[in-house]
């Protein structure tokens, strides 16, 4: 049952976002469908017990390749899937909870929260930039062999 509202919560972020970023009409549902493909990725594998950076790495390349085949198959750019779709990923109790734990005075706590904000938003950068990078690749290596 707890996977339903996982599903159901980050389609919903996703496309919400995707309206809060004008995304067009007809690309809301595949905004949060890109975004519940991602989380649900993110949701597994630390339920089986990965760390939670190496699991919004994969989560952000799922994201990004998803984009990618949606930004072709509905001649949409990328970017609209892309920014939709990594948001519930997006470590934003996380960094709440380091800024309050700095108002607190609770600096060691603070620090370590932070350092964990940034580790996720690398992972998030790296990830989407590694996708990009192997998608552009493959592009030369079909060009060169047509």
């Amino acid at each position: 049952m707890m996977i339903i509202a996982q599903l159901g919560t980050s389609f919903i972020a996703a496309a919400g976002f995707g309206i809060l970023f004008n995304a067009p009409r007809q690309a809301l549902i595949q905004c949060g469908l890109v975004g519940m493909f991602g989380w649900i990725l993110y949701y597994i594998l630390v339920q089986q017990g990965m760390n939670v950076v190496p699991s919004t790495l994969f989560g952000a390349m799922l994201v990004a390749i998803l984009s990618q085949i949606c930004a072709k198959l509905y001649k949409t750019p990328i970017i609209v899937f892309n920014v939709s779709g990594i948001i519930p990923l997006v470590p934003g109790g996380i960094a709440y909870d380091a800024m309050r734990h700095y108002v607190e005075n609770d600096y060691f706590t603070a620090v370590q929260l932070s350092v964990q904000v940034m580790l996720l938003a690398g992972s998030i950068a790296i990830g989407l930039m590694f996708s990009e990078v192997v998608n552009r690749i493959v592009n030369k290596l079909v060009m060169r062999k047509s």
